[in-house]
């Protein structure tokens, strides 16, 4: 039988959605977006007929209030994560949030209820596209090895005051907005939890948010990942698995050209000029699409939802414990309680 599809309204013009996430959604044939909804009617029209999406809204309520929508996106600003999520929970919508799920673990855990009754899932579409796929069946395969050390490194150049990652208190910073990509990739490529972490941060003068941040991540048993994330740093993004006999580097971990060829490099380390390197292309692929075809499939019960509620809060405790060491200046735990 062919799969009816998944009728989605999205919440709010955000530019990571009209850029990046709707764009790769509207490629599926598994789903449908019917309508956008913004605090303006205006801008929600621009946006839809921009995009191709039938349906405007001029507010969050009038878009929750139709029966049609059956799972919503929310690329709404983190401090507005949960309280839009449980509001659209409460209507009866299957909810894909974008990440962090919520400024806390403990501001997440109100997200449990819900998810009892609806489907809720952190958007990290990383986990959907074949090169961390790829990646992640080589290390499993043994190919460098045991796996020891992930490593990322991931920055960009913001220092626009008005832009919302340089916002404070709605939960703008380096760490919420990258640093969780950094904490996912640990924890899928370890495909453990981590048990404490230190952090080293630095902070915007002006703005009051982490500019810098670096951490190292203890998962047990000899594993661990580093990483540092910056907002005011020339764009650069690696992610390096370090095994026993060898390393993968992933070359654009996060913002993977869309709809294109990726590539990701697996080293024996026979030399360090690198002539034990072979690089695999893997095909065209739009991660959005992917993960939005996830989720669609979830909410027709065709398949369990991989990362659900306490997945996100899993990342959550990573990174409260690493805000917790920036004050303390010691590890901080990240087991659970």
């Amino acid at each position: 039988m062919t799969l009816k599809k998944v009728v989605w309204g999205v919440i709010s013009t955000a530019k990571i959605g009209r850029d990046r996430v709707l764009p790769g959604m509207l490629k599926s044939g598994l789903l449908e977006i019917r309508g956008i909804a913004s605090r303006d009617e205006a801008t929600a029209r621009k946006t839809a007929d921009a995009l191709g999406i039938p349906v405007a809204y001029g507010s969050y309520d009038a878009m929750l209030a139709d029966p049609a929508i059956e799972a919503v996106y929310n690329p709404l600003p983190n401090h507005l994560h949960v309280p839009l999520t449980l509001q659209a929970a409460a209507a009866g919508k299957h909810v894909l949030c974008e990440k962090p799920i919520a400024l806390t673990a403990e501001e997440a855990t109100q997200l449990r209820a819900a998810a009892k009754k609806v489907l809720i899932a952190e958007a990290f579409m990383v986990r959907f596209h074949p090169q961390w796929l790829r990646a992640r069946e080589l290390v499993r395969a043994g190919r460098i090895g045991t796996l020891r050390a992930v490593q990322m490194f991931f920055g960009y150049h913001n220092v626009d005051p008005n832009n919302v990652r340089n916002k404070a208190d709605i939960g703008g910073g380096g760490l919420y907005d990258i640093g969780c990509y950094a904490i996912v990739a640990g924890r899928f490529f370890l495909e453990a939890e981590p048990v404490r972490g230190i952090a080293l941060v630095d902070r915007d003068p002006a703005f009051g948010t982490d500019r810098l941040t670096s951490a190292l991540v203890d998962f047990g048993d000899g594993r661990r990942l580093d990483f540092t994330v910056a907002t005011q740093i020339a764009p650069h993004q690696r992610i390096q698995l370090c095994g026993t006999k060898g390393r993968i580097e992933i070359h654009i971990p996060v913002n993977a050209p869309q709809g294109a060829a990726t590539r990701i490099s697996i080293d024996d380390c026979s030399s360090l000029e690198g002539t034990g390197i072979v690089t695999e292309t893997l095909p065209p692929s739009d991660q959005y699409m992917l993960q939005g075809e996830a989720f669609s499939r979830a909410v027709r019960g065709e398949i369990p939802l991989e990362y659900g509620i306490e997945d996100a809060i899993a990342n959550m405790r990573v990174i409260d414990a690493l805000f917790r060491s920036e004050t303390s200046g010691t590890w901080e735990s990240m087991r659970p309680g």
